[in-house]
């Protein structure tokens, strides 16, 4: 091109952005800062010391691993030895980690900057972390991802905050990043999932949040691809993109984002190598080496006065037509500050000595740009420089913080782009038999395991090259469910690949969507629904955006309606599923799970502090193991088990072992049946015994007050030794009593297969109840007896069953499936944790049959002991009574008999009992947590368990243990405060807040 031609495309370029010019940009912070006489000292003294050679390498960050095993880059040219010759030797300005690990990175680093005449700059690309490049740190969600949220900017900055704090401590000084790109081509092969979507105005928004983030913290930052990469069909790595669009259109839509960054003060820009013809008509020049856009349109149209650095150097679409170190030069004299990636540094300052003897750029000019970078350094606290120090950096680059921000991002992303008759999420849980199948994973996943959280789900997967006879298997299977949630599981983000979707998983999702009873989550790259098929035919599809553990674990809570779906689609995917397509969903209110920060407490104390009590009652053997479930607010903070089922075994407990709830049967069935047929009018608290019971008519309990009974406080018996009353004085048992051999007068098993009870014995045991004395003094005797009888009055009052009528009207709705009596009868013995060897009734080790003795010679089913359950299912009911009655979508109990059943009775005589719950006493005592409110109720059970809920801190808490293994004679659990001080490891951190 003549010089003529040149002078008229650049007036024809700066005449086309006339109308839309920028606003003055806002200057970065690393040049105000550096004003100060100190930094411009030091400034001052290093480029004084720096001979001309040695300010052209300051322009110049070679590219550097701690692993030289991967094949992202040439270890040749990237390894230790050749990067410390380059630092040595050619004094180069900085460095750019591609691949490895924190510690062997930040030993590098140390190393690197000990033998660097000027402290490095550190670079790396973080778009979504430190784990785009480097193991074992964060990886934060990928912009596209976040581009899905609607509002919320401010988590986006506080992930960039965030990812500052963690690049800083591994001794980095710039990330390169956001990418500013607008995306609006499906098929661009290097853009895609890193831009924050199509929407101009949202691109400009989140990033600038981004940007924002880490530049108030530290770090300095590269916005790309400069001048827009979005809309390219060709990988710069590879080849030379062309871009033909006009100077109207670049301007209207990909300069906004970065104009929005300049104008907030960005440090530093990247440049893209694209072949423009609209900005530069010279062929085959990457935009890194063209004049008009580094210089006439960056700097002085846009006014940027920070940082610019080229992308890699070493990539085709720069290398192809310009190799041997001339590219790095052009770059120069186009207006780049800082060259990325040079392949040969050798001859790329040669290349640029040459450059200046021609007159092609000005030793003035290298000088200019050695000072910026000189400045940017001093801003980075490279004029006091001190080594990454090795302690604790792992933990330093993992915090939970980073973790809770994930979760938050994740949570306000997911998108539902189909809910046909508003499936999700999902409700009536008793209706429904769930599949779940995740295709295109080798096990059960993380979605699949959340799923389980909230009723039974049975699990299938398919693996991504799965035979012929595996889908089978899982096929004949799948006519028993009425839902189907589908996981589709997708190994690749690129289009190159199908985005990981292989023939057999496509076939497998056609036909599973084509049961039209399939809900469909899929965790990768949206623009992946174009090669699935019918998606329309699924119930309801979530997009996840990518694969990660808390995508999976959401998406799961999503379905549930333990989190809305909040997000909108950032990108246009076709005609079915455009552009901001996004359906909002409610909460129901089911268990919500995550970590302690998203509630303001402090991960570790609260872990530490659990941990050290929990194990403290596993060693001191006040139990062979136990489970810890706590949540505030709805929230699950803390799931976690300890020890083993017994002292000498070796099968470690377990979140989905069940226990014996012992008498947490009472508070958890009992008396959550009697709240409902209180609730229906059918059962009155100052009613009689005689009014429920009429055997009882003429017994001294005739007219005892059911809220007496119910509060402890009706002169009943605290217990009647029931076996012994079928013994003979020798030992031998009476006649009509047990017998050794099951057979139709002896049909019910006592323990095993070794002990049976006659049968109708149990009205023997009601008689005796009936009959029994009542107890001389007046006043609070905790007893059993009245429980034993409340399921003859639920099946009076109610038609039905006691078992069927908790597990059909409360278990079975809040999906509590796991709340059974008699659990040998579902579940495996591995899945039940043992209690006592009795060496008094039973004669043998009692595990998957009820630990106490009426309950055993009720058959196992009681209303005063003989569940068994879950934690997780323990505190699903427990939950509901939290929140007044409502769980999953449904007002289950009223709230007034919540309100009826766990204040207060009697407190003038000094009662601390509700109606069944327990209560804190007025003076600590023990029997709840030191800092439970007024408010709260619970229960201990004889087995080791404890309940407890807390309006007032909205607290939930679930404890359980077989601490009566392998006798009950141990009760250290309570002489060492066990239940209790738990709960208050974590009232002590809400009181410190």
């Amino acid at each position: 091109m003549t010089r003529h031609h040149l002078a008229l495309v650049t007036l024809l370029f700066i005449t086309a952005f006339t109308s839309t010019k920028a606003q003055i940009a806002s200057s970065p912070g690393f040049l105000q800062k550096t004003n100060t006489n100190a930094s411009r000292q030091w400034v001052d003294s290093v480029f004084a010391s720096l001979t001309p050679d040695e300010r052209i390498a300051q322009l110049i960050m070679v590219a550097a691993v701690s692993d030289t095993k991967r094949a992202l880059i040439d270890p040749k040219t990237s390894n230790p030895a050749a990067v410390e010759k380059l630092i040595r030797e050619n004094k180069v300005g900085g460095i750019v980690f591609f691949q490895g690990g924190p510690v062997p990175q930040a030993r590098l680093t140390n190393y690197y900057q000990s033998i660097s005449k000027v402290p490095l700059l550190v670079a790396m690309d973080a778009e979504f972390g430190l784990a785009m490049r480097i193991d074992s740190t964060v990886r934060y969600p990928y912009q596209m991802t976040l581009g899905a949220i609607q509002g919320n900017n401010n988590l986006i900055y506080q992930m960039g905050a965030e990812l500052a704090k963690q690049a800083r401590r591994l001794g980095m000084h710039i990330n390169f990043a956001p990418v500013a790109d607008v995306n609006n081509n499906p098929n661009n092969p290097v853009i895609s999932f890193r831009s924050f979507g199509e929407n101009k105005y949202k691109v400009a928004e989140k990033a600038v949040a981004y940007m924002r983030g880490m530049q108030d913290n530290g770090l300095l930052t590269s916005a790309k691809h400069f001048p827009g990469h979005g809309d390219t069909g060709t990988d710069s790595h590879y080849d030379l993109p062309l871009i033909s669009h006009s100077t109207q259109r670049i301007d209207s839509l990909e300069l906004y984002p970065f104009r929005a960054l300049i104008d907030n003060g960005l440090s530093g820009m990247m440049i893209a190598h694209l072949s423009i013809p609209a900005l530069d008509q010279t062929p085959n020049l990457p935009s890194t080496l063209s004049k008009p856009i580094v210089s006439k349109l960056l700097r002085e149209q846009l006014g940027f006065e920070g940082l610019v650095y080229s992308d890699a150097m070493n990539m085709k679409g720069v290398t192809k037509y310009f190799p041997d170190g001339k590219a790095d030069a052009m770059g120069l004299e186009a207006g780049m500050d800082l060259l990325e990636f040079t392949e040969d540094v050798n001859k790329s300052i040669a290349e640029i000595k040459k450059s200046i003897a021609e007159g092609k750029i000005t030793q003035a000019e290298i000088d200019y740009r050695c000072r910026k970078v000189l400045e940017a350094k001093a801003w980075a606290g490279l004029a006091h420089y001190k080594p990454v120090d090795l302690n604790n950096l792992y933990e330093d680059l993992n915090p939970k913080a980073a973790e809770l921000t994930n979760r938050l991002l994740t949570e306000k992303a997911l998108t539902i782009l189909k809910n046909d008759n508003s499936i999700l999420p999902l409700r009536e849980l008793d209706t429904l038999k769930i599949a779940s199948i995740s295709v295109g994973a080798d096990t059960v996943t993380t979605f699949q395991n959340t799923l389980g959280l909230y009723t039974t789900v049975d699990h299938f997967y398919i693996p991504a090259k799965a035979t012929a006879e595996q889908i089978e298997a899982v096929r004949a299977k799948l006519n028993a469910y009425n839902l189907l949630l589908v996981g589709v599981h997708l190994g690749s983000i690129s289009p190159r690949t199908s985005y990981g979707l292989t023939e057999p998983m496509s076939a497998v999702l056609q036909e599973l969507i084509a049961t039209k009873k399939a809900v469909v989550s899929v965790f990768g790259n949206p623009y992946a629904l174009n090669k699935m098929p019918k998606t329309d035919d699924a119930k309801a599809l979530i997009m996840a955006y990518q694969l990660t553990p808390y995508t999976q674990d959401l998406s799961a809570q999503l379905i549930f309606g333990a989190i809305p779906a909040l997000g909108k689609l950032p990108v246009t995917v076709n005609a079915q599923y455009p552009y901001n397509a996004g359906i909002q969903t409610p909460v129901l209110r089911r268990l919500k799970y995550t970590i302690p920060e998203e509630l303001g407490l402090d991960s570790k104390v609260i872990t530490f502090k659990i941990d050290s009590i929990a194990n403290a009652a596993v060693a001191q053997k006040a139990t062979p193991g136990c489970v810890v479930q706590l949540a505030k607010d709805g929230k699950v903070f803390f799931r976690k088990a300890y020890g083993k089922h017994t002292y000498e075994g070796s099968h470690p407990v377990k979140l989905t072992d069940l226990y014996d709830l012992a008498s947490v049967t009472k508070i958890t069935a009992s008396t959550l049946a009697l709240m409902s047929l209180w609730d229906a009018k059918k059962f009155d608290l100052d009613a009689t015994m005689k009014d429920y019971l009429p055997d009882f008519e003429g017994s001294n309990k005739a007219d005892l007050q059911w809220r007496r009974v119910l509060t402890h406080s009706a002169r009943l018996k605290a217990f009647i030794v029931l076996w012994k009353e079928a013994q003979k004085a020798d030992g031998s048992w009476k006649k009509k009593t047990f017998s050794t051999k099951q057979s139709k007068r002896y049909p019910t098993s006592v323990v095993g297969d070794s002990l049976f009870i006659f049968k109708n014995y149990d009205k023997t045991i009601f008689k005796s109840i009936r009959d029994s004395p009542l107890n001389e003094k007046e006043g609070y005797v905790y007893s059993d007896l009245s429980f034993i009888l409340y399921p003859q009055i639920v099946k009076r009052l109610s038609g039905e069953n006691f078992e069927d009528y908790i597990k059909n009207h409360y278990y079975y709705k809040l999906g509590a499936n796991t709340l059974t009596f008699n659990p040998k009868r579902f579940y495996k013995l591995d899945d039940i944790v043992p209690t006592e060897r009795d060496t008094f009734f039973r004669m043998t080790q009692l595990h998957g049959q009820v630990h106490d003795e009426a309950a055993a010679m009720l058959g196992g089913l009681s209303g005063h002991a003989g569940l068994f359950g879950t934690s997780n299912d323990v505190m699903k009911v427990w939950q509901m009574y939290l929140q007044d009655g409502y769980y999953g979508g449904q007002q289950l109990l009223s709230k007034d008999a919540l309100i009826e059943f766990t204040r207060y009775q009697y407190p003038e005589e000094g009662s601390r009992r509700g109606i069944g719950f327990d209560k804190p006493t007025f003076k600590y005592t023990g029997n709840a947590p030191r800092y439970a409110s007024p408010s709260s109720f619970g229960h201990t059970g004889y087995t080791g368990i404890m309940t407890w809920a807390d309006p007032a801190w909205g607290l939930n808490y679930v404890f359980l243990s077989n601490r009566v293994y392998p006798t009950r004679e141990n009760n250290k659990i309570s002489t060492l405060n066990i239940r209790t001080s738990i709960m208050d490891v974590v009232y002590e951190q809400l009181l410190k807040k």
